[in-house]
């Protein structure tokens, strides 16, 4: 779609958030979406968001699918995931379920246009989490969580979507308990 090769080139979306506990810029989905809007009349497209819940094991996961459709009538999508947290201080369930969405959208969108987030410190900071990970009790009841969801997926798009979830230093932890899930998966399919 010539269209999205277009605006793909043309976007600009500056990091205009900060964050002052991490002391870092960023972009939310609302930043991309207000760069998006001139580009889209200007070049004749409609961008739409869709969200939609998904329970995966016994976690729930955001699917955020971002959609852009030219003239024509062609059509591509992107679809991104983002886990909920089971509880966040100060937060209650529609809060929790509202930034898992925004989350999976900006992710959506940064797919579809190719907004590189690597260099992005909402990307790899841990937002205080180190003194989380410090404490072991805490660490060890996070990984019976993710070995149980690992455990839990019934099929292979389950363990894609766990895979999704999983920072860089979480696939290098559990890379071999998912695969093995996955040979457990494939062996009774075989059957």
């Amino acid at each position: 779609m010539k269209e999205l090769i277009m605006i793909q080139t043309e976007l600009r979306a500056p990091k205009s958030q900060f964050n002052r506990f991490g002391g870092y810029a960023y972009r939310s989905a609302e930043d991309i979406l207000e760069a998006l809007k001139p580009l889209l009349v200007k070049h004749n497209c409609l961008l739409t968001l869709t969200d939609e819940v998904v329970l995966i094991g016994n976690r729930f996961y955001v699917r955020a699918c971002a959609t852009l459709k030219n003239s024509e009538g062609s059509a591509i999508s992107v679809t991104a995931y983002a886990r909920e947290e089971e509880a966040k201080k100060g937060m209650d369930g529609s809060q929790i379920t509202g930034a898992a969405s925004s989350y999976a959208r900006k992710y959506a969108l940064n797919g579809l246009f190719l907004i590189d987030d690597q260099k992005d410190a909402d990307a790899t900071h841990t937002h205080g989490k180190e003194e989380v990970n410090s404490n072991n009790e805490e660490q060890k009841i996070k990984e019976k969580i993710t070995t149980e969801e690992i455990s839990a997926a019934k099929n292979l798009e389950d363990l894609r979507l766990i895979w999704a979830g999983l920072s860089e230093e979480g696939r290098s932890f559990y890379k071999e308990a998912i695969k093995k899930r996955k040979e457990e998966i494939l062996k009774k399919s075989v059957k």
